[in-house]
């Protein structure tokens, strides 16, 4: 199943989340986003019933596997995004805003050229 962005973003928030603080609530989400309670509620109730987060009592989140795969994959693609265009010449700035956008519509395909080719590009620099 295909994945909106919204969704996306969510998972990737509460991965980047946990690795900051440790553990995750809604409250959690909705200030780092900056999105009202209810609609961070909402989300969060849609991605426990499609299978990508658990919720203990105390409304801690956890990613289930295959939420934290989607995570990941979106995580990774920000970070390895975001050097990239600083690396051209982007500012940190622009280029966390512009990773943002690009990492949910690139394919995969052209992410891995990407990275084979700065990967070639760093170790011609170190040659």
């Amino acid at each position: 199943m295909k994945m909106q962005e919204s969704g996306e973003n969510y998972l990737e928030t509460i991965l980047m989340l946990k690795n900051r603080h440790g553990q995750v609530r809604s409250i959690d989400i909705a200030n780092e986003l900056g999105f009202s309670k209810p609609s961070i509620s909402i989300a969060m109730k849609r991605l426990r019933e499609n299978g990508y987060i658990e919720m203990d009592p105390q409304g801690w989140i956890t990613l289930t596997d295959s939420g934290m795969q989607i995570a990941e994959k979106i995580y990774e693609r920000h970070r390895f995004l975001s050097y990239y265009l600083q690396k051209i010449g982007v500012s940190e700035k622009t280029a966390a805003e512009d990773a943002c956008r690009i990492e949910h519509v690139i394919s995969q395909e052209t992410f891995e050229r990407l990275q084979e080719h700065v990967a070639k590009a760093q170790k011609n620099e170190i040659e």
